[in-house]
């Protein structure tokens, strides 16, 4: 929840306060009229992270009261923190947005924060109507410089759509009453998209603890989630077993905040600074996840299955009483059979009305049903063996969790991965999507998935094992880079946007 939209708000007051605050109190008491700071530079020395510094003025060296934000502008992760100093590098760096900083001596001072209607952006507006735009919509994050309503320079210039935003566009009105709640069917998730995972996921808790669910039920719990989300308490947790900084107690909370920056500080250190041992163990615990509740929920689906069989008549039951109801059945020119018949049924001591094929016999219609007896034996044997071996699936998935969890070094971790083939896991298939989380960058577009190599053996490993023939496959022209595969979806061909997204990954990771 770093981008959500709820914490930018909060977010948005406490920067306002340090970048153009009224008043700065002291420790006696005392309270000072602070002077707004000036956007004074911007600067970029990692292709994916920009930092940009607001000062009340220049000296020769340093800059008087400084006040950094460093951001991350990832596909795969996007956040900001506040450092107290950021050391530029002497070399690897470049100068960004030199036209919104202004002359030197006379440095554009900020007039106002803002965060956006229902949009994870938030905005530093500057004099002379120009505005800094921090925008985190999932893997297209980007910093973005506008001048009135158009945009006049942006951080990530792969992002081709977002040359063509306009400013006053971004607030985004959506009517969230109770009514609006019934239109959509009680589907809250379209009245609330800035929610996000965790929250949902914490909806969708509470709901599930409920013995009788009603709509008036269901928006009591999102009124009260939409409480606490305006309340200004911070949660550093754990979401998916990573690092997640939360405006709700959800998880194992590991650190409390009443400050949104220091909250936002706090996760981007500990997100960041996540081992390759403890990212691989996420990764890994996540994928056994997806594997559990894959198995979970083909064996309640055989399980209703089977219940719908056992409720209804069974075949052979079908050929028992037409045989033993033969005299009952009128007669039809040419020893044909009726469409429909009813007979008594003495299995359930009632009538029950039998479906014929008209052109065959009354005789050759019993034969039939137990034709189909046969088959539903085998299919009944079938359903029995994919519960059994789901049940075994899932017990062994969570006794693979429970190891992971116990595992303390990358080198025990990877050779119980390797032992256990556990990205090319025996009820699947290498190369399936939950094989494939773990081993490429992936991105979804419109349903669409996206699969990016890392480096040069993954990029051979995609290719070679993970493509097929009527994927779609990307690489930057005449430079070395990722191969990205757009995979295939049966009679569906690759849309516009799609493609261009993938281009665009392409080009950035090349």
């Amino acid at each position: 929840m770093h981008t959500n939209y709820y914490f930018l708000r909060q977010l948005t007051q406490a920067l306002q306060v340090r970048l153009i605050g009224s008043f700065t109190p002291y420790f006696d008491g005392v309270s000072e009229e602070k002077t707004p700071l000036r956007f004074m530079e911007c600067y970029s020395q990692d292709r994916d992270e920009v930092v940009l510094v607001f000062a009340e003025a220049k000296g020769k060296v340093n800059y008087y009261k400084p006040f950094y934000i460093k951001a991350t502008l990832r596909p795969d992760f996007s956040g900001m923190m506040f450092p107290d100093r950021v050391q530029r590098a002497r070399n690897n760096s470049v100068d960004l947005f030199e036209t919104v900083i202004g002359d030197e001596g006379s440095e554009r001072a900020v007039i106002g924060v803002r965060s956006f209607l229902n949009e994870r952006c938030l905005a530093i507006e500057l004099e002379d109507n120009f505005t800094l735009v921090f925008k985190f919509f999932g893997n297209r994050p980007n910093l973005l410089a506008f001048h009135h309503d158009k945009v006049i320079d942006l951080f990530n210039r792969q992002l081709l759509t977002d040359e063509k935003l306009i400013l006053s566009a971004f607030d985004r009105p959506i009517d969230q009453s109770y009514e609006a709640f019934e239109q959509t069917g009680f589907e809250y998730r379209k009245l609330f998209p800035t929610f996000g995972k965790l929250v949902n996921r914490w909806i969708d808790e509470q709901w599930q603890q409920l013995t009788q669910v009603t709509p008036q039920d269901k928006w009591a719990i999102i009124q009260d989630v939409l409480r606490q989300l305006e309340k200004p308490q911070y949660y550093l947790t754990r979401f998916d077993h990573k690092p997640a900084l939360s405006l709700l107690p959800y998880g194992h909370v590991e650190q409390e905040f009443s400050d949104p920056i220091e909250a936002a500080n706090r996760f981007y250190s500990r997100y960041n600074g996540l081992s390759v041992f403890e990212a691989e163990k996420a990764n890994l615990l996540r994928l056994l996840e997806k594997r559990q509740k894959r198995a979970e929920a083909q064996m309640e689906s055989t399980l209703q299955r089977m219940i719908l069989r056992e409720d209804g008549i069974s075949h052979e039951q079908m050929g028992h009483i037409l045989m033993a109801n033969l005299h009952d059945i009128p007669p039809v020119p040419g020893a044909r059979s009726p469409e429909r018949v009813t007979l008594y049924d003495f299995y359930h001591d009632q009538p029950v009305t039998l479906k014929l094929k008209p052109d065959l016999s009354p005789q050759k219609n019993a034969e039939n049903f137990y034709r189909k007896a046969k088959n539903e034996k085998i299919e009944e044997q079938h359903l029995t063996d994919l519960i059994a071996t789901r049940e075994a699936d899932v017990a062994r998935i969570t006794q693979q969790k429970q190891d992971i969890l116990s595992v303390q070094t990358l080198k025990d971790l990877r050779r119980y991965v390797k032992q256990h083939e556990l990205l090319a896991d025996g009820s699947e298939k290498a190369g399936t999507p939950q094989a494939i989380d773990a081993l490429f960058k992936q991105v979804t577009v419109d349903t669409f998935r996206v699969l990016i190599g890392r480096n040069a053996k993954n990029n051979d490993l995609l290719t070679q094992r993970y493509a097929y023939k009527d994927d779609l496959w990307l690489h930057a022209r005449d430079v070395a880079g990722s191969h990205v595969i757009i995979k295939y979806q049966a009679g569906k061909p690759f849309p516009k946007n799609v493609i261009e997204r993938a281009a665009e990954l392409a080009a950035w990771y090349s």
